[in-house]
């Protein structure tokens, strides 16, 4: 099995251009699945899970290939409507093929999701939604059975809670649903609105009425477009995080600011000095680290797919500092891990206390789950000499070329079997 090995107490130094969004890209190449016509996406990144999704597709029956970095897709002589467990096991975005199959076919039979182990993600939510639209469904051995009798029809519907893969799977569904959809307490991540970007570029009849309410009015045809995805937010959080951590000095590149701002101004908090233009961000990084408490919360509050990164830079914090996580319930599995290599961290229930003052140790280390993964290289890049990371196949889930982009900033890092 592949490893990480990394050699700490280096200051992270240069650029780095962001890849483009792996949770704009899921939804987004699912979506597809509603058009007969030829689609070119650019700028999706190179990881694991669009892999795993560009296989679904094409188990589906869609005419997939790849033009220098770009991806054409042709879904006109799309048959099957059958998600089978082994592909959608590892990423809990295979649920999204859900809504297109019915809105296009009528009926999908789709394997429960997998994904990381940090919580339960129940689909009961997309469920519920889509028996509104007239889908009737049963789940038997593993698999949703689901199907619209008489077609998608629109209606008004609000979700219990937030949710972002509900949102993206209702939209995606309601764009062919026969009259007006109005979905409330929708989820507002910047996955979605580019999903909506891109659906409105496909013909659908998408607007915002409300802060977390949106109208779509269905429609039968789409137009052959090609269409650029979004950065990658999570990513960018994540080396702006890695420049504080080593103390170094990092310009970001292929960003929008704007969207990150909760990130932006939680780093200038504990210290850090940021520099933002229209598509760049510099971060300097300082010596005394301020304590801090933050709650993850949907958007536009700090991202859950942070927290564990956040969290090794609260460790190095002047005091202590708390993290409630408010989205996942098992999204503390590297705080065991972060422990053995000197941190001070206590959980009770889904509250964290960092007592700070950190000065990380070289240790092996396992991977817990994707962003849990990259928590640890951030905690090793901090230690004086070697550290070992196992289970890295989490990483390669969501991180495009992650040892390339260190080790040109200045990082000793390097892939061991």
């Amino acid at each position: 099995m592949k490893k990480l090995e990394v050699f700490g107490a280096k200051k992270l130094t240069g650029q780095i251009k962001i890849s483009g969004s792996k949770n704009a890209s899921l939804p987004i190449l699912a979506s597809t699945l509603l058009s007969n016509k030829k689609i070119r996406l650019k700028n999706l990144p190179d990881v694991k899970d669009i892999k795993t999704m560009i296989n679904l597709l094409q188990s589906l029956g869609s005419k997939i290939k790849k033009r220098n970095k770009d991806l054409i897709i042709d879904n006109s002589k799309l048959k099957r409507k059958f998600a089978p467990y082994n592909l959608v096991k590892t990423m809990r975005a295979g649920i999204l093929v859900l809504g297109p199959l019915l809105a296009r076919f009528g009926m999908a039979k789709v394997s429960l999701p997998g994904g990381c182990a940090i919580g339960t993600r129940p689909i009961d939510i997309h469920l519920s939604a889509l028996s509104k639209l007239g889908v009737k469904y049963k789940i038997e051995q593993g698999y949703v059975s689901a199907s619209a009798p008489r077609g998608l029809i629109g209606s008004n519907i609000y979700f219990p809670k937030i949710s972002v893969g509900a949102t993206e799977n209702l939209i995606i569904a309601s764009c062919f649903a026969k009259g007006r959809t109005i979905l409330s307490n929708c989820a507002i991540e910047p996955e979605i609105n580019d999903l909506i970007k891109f659906l409105v570029d496909m013909g659908c009849d998408i607007k915002w009425i409300g802060k977390r309410k949106v109208k779509i009015i269905g429609v039968n045809c789409t137009n052959e477009i090609s269409y650029s995805v979004m950065f990658d937010r999570i990513e960018a959080g994540t080396y702006l995080i890695a420049a504080a951590i080593t103390e170094g000095n990092l310009k970001i590149t292929n960003v929008r600011p704007k969207i990150i701002k909760t990130e932006i101004n939680i780093l200038k908090k504990v210290g850090v000095k940021i520099f933002q233009k229209k598509n760049e961000i510099r971060i300097i990084g300082t010596k005394k680290i301020k304590n801090l408490n933050i709650k993850t919360a949907p958007y536009p509050g700090f991202p859950t797919d942070l927290q564990a990164q956040m969290m090794v830079l609260l460790c190095k914090a002047n005091k202590r500092s708390f993290i409630k996580e408010n989205i996942f319930e098992n999204r503390f599995m590297h705080v065991a891990e972060l422990n053995r290599m000197g941190a001070n961290i206590s959980i009770n229930g889904n509250k964290a206390l960092i007592k700070g003052n950190t000065r990380f140790a070289p240790a092996e280390l396992m991977a817990t789950d994707l962003r849990a993964s990259v928590s640890l290289i951030l905690a090793a890049l901090s230690a004086e000499g070697k550290s070992i990371i196992n289970r890295i196949y989490h990483l390669d889930r969501g991180y495009e070329n992650l040892e390339k982009k260190l080790k040109k900033v200045g990082a000793k890092i390097r892939r061991i079997n």
